[in-house]
């Protein structure tokens, strides 16, 4: 009897041992940055804390927690030994003066597995002065200036409830992933902005954009070429350019986009609504498989439009028609207000005319004076079904 008290005793302590060195483990897997000496500069701090984190064996946080820190060019590589959170729950602000970065990002995130990004935090990238300055306009070329955040071959990963402001470039981008979920995001920047796209997504796999809200100064989504597999849902845009493919076909060798799929979206006072765009004369591709459907459009600007001649500040030649091949493409319910006559402008190459374009159930109105809301088609044979409220193609 005095045995198996003494074997229960040993039992009951060996199983305290256990639970107590589990607890000891997991307050370890915190890492907050305070603790690394982080002051009004956190960069080096977050930099050891990742590092500590990423080589950690059981699931790990780092944390920032609130109040307004600085932070300077920052890469957090992985690949890390277990899943990683990074909760931001601060304001990070950029340096102002765009020559402190070498171009390219300000924060990358790259080659990390089971990733998450959450917290109610702020990536302010501090960017007026740089579009008072930037040439981006009249230039070919706008990578001088930098990114707020990169997300490079990133997998399995969800990005939630974190807000980027006034980017001096792109807001993001999202570039060889697989698998990665953009929930509750927020871009916020002016309309003035420049070249301030609120995500752009490509040569990725399984993008989910859901029940986010974007405002900036240009496409509030753009997908570049390669992507695949991309949902966007429930995402409101406004101001900025609308949810853009494209533009495709300026460079060579680009590769297909396949499975875009933009449902329950509203977007108001937008420069353009849904838009599939591409260069004309230059460089071969193909894009097929987009699915437009359940948007409201309020007071936008080109609801619906297929642009092949798309050719901003005369950077092109017009002589050759586009060679990129559209294909595979539905506009459904798309409802609301434009603030242009010309509602639906399905502009395709004359090279390579777009094919199995349907139109259904399109109730724009428009109430300037050349109205009501017409529609325009060139290089198309659309299918068109159910009320078509905007009459001419």
């Amino acid at each position: 009897m005095g045995l198996k008290v003494v074997s229960s005793a040993i039992i009951s302590f060996s199983l305290f041992l256990l639970l107590a060195s589990t607890a000891k483990a997991q307050s370890k897997g915190v890492f907050d940055v305070t603790k690394y000496g982080a002051d009004k500069d956190i960069t080096e701090a977050l930099t050891n804390a990742w590092k500590d984190a990423c080589a950690s064996t059981n699931p790990s946080k780092v944390l920032i927690p609130s109040g307004t820190y600085s932070l300077r060019k920052l890469t957090l590589a992985g690949p890390c030994k277990a899943a990683i959170e990074l909760q931001v729950d601060g304001i990070l602000k950029a340096p102002v003066d765009p020559n402190q970065f070498s171009g390219g990002h300000w924060v990358n995130f790259g080659y990390v597995d089971k990733f998450t990004l959450s917290g109610s935090g702020t990536f302010d990238g501090q960017g007026k002065a740089a579009w008072s300055k930037s040439t981006c306009q009249k230039d070919k070329d706008c990578d001088s200036l930098p990114m707020n955040i990169r997300f490079d071959f990133i997998t399995n990963a969800l990005v939630r409830d974190i807000t980027t402001r006034d980017s001096k470039n792109f807001h993001v981008n999202v570039f060889g992933c697989r698998n990665l979920t953009f929930q509750h995001f927020t871009v916020s920047a002016p309309g003035e902005s420049v070249n301030t796209d609120g995500i752009h997504v490509g040569r990725s796999t399984g993008i989910y954009i859901i029940d986010s809200k974007i405002g900036t100064g240009d496409d509030c989504i753009s997908v570049g070429d390669g992507t695949e597999e991309l949902h966007i849902t429930g995402v409101t845009c406004g101001p900025g350019h609308g949810i853009s493919v494209g533009s495709l076909g300026k460079y060579p060798n680009e590769k297909p986009v396949s499975g875009i799929f933009v449902k329950n979206c509203t977007i108001s006072d937008t420069t353009n609504g849904v838009r599939i765009k591409s260069w004309p004369a230059l460089y071969g591709g193909v894009a097929s498989n987009m699915h437009f459907e359940d948007i409201v459009m309020n007071n936008v600007q080109n609801p619906v439009i297929i642009d092949q001649v798309y050719c901003p500040w005369n950077q092109c030649s017009l002589k050759a028609p586009s060679k990129v091949k559209i294909s595979d493409v539905s506009f459904k319910n798309i409802r609301g207000t434009s603030a242009t006559p010309v509602a639906v402008q399905i502009a395709c190459s004359s090279g390579i005319p777009c094919e199995k374009v349907q139109l259904a159930d399109i109730k724009l109105a428009y109430s300037g004076p050349d109205g009501p809301a017409k529609s325009q088609c060139s290089n198309v044979k659309p299918i068109i079904s159910g009320i078509m409220s905007a009459s001419g193609c």
